[in-house]
């Protein structure tokens, strides 16, 4: 059986920690295989703090990586970066190209990624869809690899399953999860990689509570036979794929 390996396609350095942290230090703590790909450093975007220090694009941009990589090997992760600039995140056929790349060397079971709507953060969005895209390209025998390459009949990808983490927003960004992931014990991997991030200090609390809150509805939709601790954690997701099953459950 093929190693379960589960890819996150992240606009910035930081997205992946705070939306899917849990679902990767759990899936690592599992043994299996978790790669982080972020698209950009959201050197321009997400980078504020520095900037108001008068630090250069490469500063920030080097600082930016050295978080993201503390922050991945704290889940556990193995991490990558494309570069591909924000603020705009632009859609190209050569970034897309790029993921295609990824998905073939990968070869993941799951894919996390951000959610098709964004008002507040078109990145976010562009990310989806790229990472939609390249799902599907790279499952294709006749699309080339991007260095034009024909891909082999070991690089096509199946079908993984595809799920939306939550935005920052929700409500402005229609989630309405039907997932709920219990992370109780895998947040404190998650917390140790929030706290890799100082750029964005604001987010660790609000990160932080919204785990309790969603732990409040795990407990609330497992039933009351399940025996979940008192503090469960939890991360919401939507899954984007229909799931295919023999048993209703």
């Amino acid at each position: 059986m093929a190693e379960n390996t589960l890819l996150v396609v992240s606009a910035h350095a930081g997205d992946f920690v705070w939306r899917a942290g849990g679902a990767i230090a759990a899936a690592t703590a599992r043994g299996e295989r978790a790669v982080v790909v972020c698209l950009s450093y959201g050197e321009r975007g997400e980078s504020a703090s520095q900037w108001l220090q008068g630090k250069s694009l490469d500063e920030i941009k080097r600082i930016r990586r050295e978080e993201a990589e503390a922050a991945a090997s704290a889940l556990g992760a193995e991490i990558e970066f494309l570069d591909l600039g924000d603020y705009p995140l632009r859609e190209t056929p050569e970034a897309v190209a790029q993921l295609v790349d990824v998905y073939r060397r990968v070869q993941p079971t799951v894919v996390l990624t951000h959610t098709l709507t964004d008002p507040y953060n078109g990145d976010h969005p562009a990310a989806a869809r790229m990472a939609l895209e390249a799902r599907v390209l790279a499952q294709a025998i006749g699309v080339a690899n991007a260095d034009g390459s024909s891909p082999s009949k070991d690089e096509i990808i199946g079908a993984p399953p595809v799920f939306f983490f939550e935005p920052h927003q929700p409500e402005q960004c229609d989630f309405k999860p039907d997932v709920l992931l219990d992370i109780t014990d895998a947040f404190p991997s998650k917390r140790k990689a929030m706290e890799c991030l100082p750029a964005q200090k604001h987010m660790w609390s609000y990160y932080t509570d919204l785990a309790i809150r969603r732990g409040v509805q795990v407990k609330r939709n497992a039933g009351p036979n399940l025996g979940l601790p008192h503090e469960t954690m939890g991360e919401a997701y939507v899954r984007y794929f229909p799931q295919v099953t023999s048993v209703l459950e």
